[in-house]
């Protein structure tokens, strides 16, 4: 692919470590990066590493309340050997809590119990989980230290890399929201395996997508390895997590802030966030992402940027990952298209698609992304809506 090395040196590769644990760097701007370790059972790892990278004289650990039942007292117990004191705050979980209110409440929680800019957020949950108290550091007292504990299979391949935070708006999906670095990510894929068969499907569609951009033969390892990981097999699962968190962190090692390159991450996104939001949000992330990368696969076959097949390729690993690849019934194209217009990639008004020249390659486009006519957009949402009736 131009513009990214794909080829990477060392022991690492799709089927690499035989301990099943692996250690990903990322670059910032700030020149200093952090590490993403991965691996089944290093959640022990938590005590020293909070002590090593990211010393604080006080820790304020957020999560949503579901993950903090199963994990919560576990956490405490790693982080009781500290001599810095650890606050914990809750929320109700799903993505109804990721917006202005709930990061309010937090962040007067934190000023009342008097953390100070020496202090350190560890998120712990899944992607609105880290996406959430994840903006809280970016924005509190300009700025303090953040750890990302993910425990769903969607954070530990995506959200929790790459120092995203956020919230929704009315208008739409992570409107609000800073780039903010965590010192570090520590993906136990070990926890993964309390997770539901669907919500590991919604995982799994980010690592797909991460295939579909850069990588076919990952590509390829996921749809030869699709029931062992909606299963939940922890050794495949660390593969998995593993192989994405690379590709994501070459990408974001680039372009930290989403000046060109980074832009390729969003394939399926102008289209799915556009679902999610027009949905109320009630279809899931993974499964708008899903449609999504079809839909937009289908709309670089029409524009005569993607190979054709490829749009149906990605529709059947998806399927088998019991993932949507078709409009819903309900779905409202003249919304949809309101929608993908505030979405926030676009420039001057106009939305902005990621669109695949193969499997595993983005076409370069203008800056990895392309405008495209949106009454011809609209028409083909309105085809593609027609035909799920």
């Amino acid at each position: 692919m131009v513009g990214l090395d794909t080829s990477f040196e060392g022991a690492f590769r799709v089927m690499g470590n035989p301990e099943g644990r692996w250690e990903v760097q990322v670059t910032t701007s700030t020149g200093f990066g952090y590490p993403v370790r991965v691996g089944r059972g290093i959640l022990d790892q938590l005590g020293p590493l909070l002590q090593e990278l990211s010393p604080a004289q006080a820790y304020a650990l957020i999560a949503d309340g579901r993950v903090f039942d199963l994990y919560g007292d576990r956490i405490s117990d790693l982080c009781s050997g500290l001599s810095q004191p650890l606050t914990v705050h809750t929320f109700p979980p799903g993505e109804a809590s990721k917006n202005r209110r709930e990061w309010a409440e937090l962040t007067d929680a934190l000023l009342s119990e008097g953390l100070g800019r020496d202090g350190c957020v560890i998120a712990l949950g899944g992607g609105v989980a880290g996406d959430l108290a994840g903006f809280v550091a970016a924005t509190y007292m300009r700025g303090i230290s953040l750890v990302q504990l993910p425990t769903s299979l969607v954070a530990m391949v995506d959200a929790s890399v790459g120092g995203k935070t956020g919230v929704d708006a009315p208008l739409g999906k992570n409107l609000v929201g800073a780039f903010h670095p965590p010192r570090f990510v520590l993906a136990d894929t070990e926890l993964s395996a309390t997770l539901p068969r669907r919500e590991r499907s919604q995982g799994l569609a980010e690592a797909v997508k991460h295939g579909a951009i850069l990588d076919a033969e990952y590509f390829e390892w996921i749809d030869a390895h699709i029931e062992s990981l909606l299963d939940g097999d922890p050794d495949d699962t660390a593969t998995l997590v593993a192989r994405s968190v690379q590709l994501k962190a070459r990408v974001v090692s680039e372009d930290e802030r989403e000046g060109g390159l980074r832009q390729i991450l969003n394939f399926g996104h102008t289209l799915g966030h556009a679902l999610e939001a027009e949905s109320d949000f009630l279809i899931p992330h993974g499964s708008a992402v899903a449609l999504g990368m079809v839909l937009e696969a289908r709309l670089g076959e029409q524009f005569g940027v993607t190979l054709p097949g490829v749009a149906d390729r990605l529709a059947g690993t998806l399927t088998k990952l019991e993932l949507p690849t078709s409009l819903p019934d309900s779905t409202d194209p003249e919304d949809l298209m309101r929608f993908v217009s505030r979405d926030k990639k676009a420039r001057r008004g106009v939305s902005r698609y990621v669109l695949l020249s193969g499997l595993g390659e983005v076409d370069p486009g203008d800056r990895w992304s392309r405008e495209l006519d949106s009454s011809k957009v609209r028409e083909f949402l309105i085809e593609q809506s027609s035909k799920s009736v």
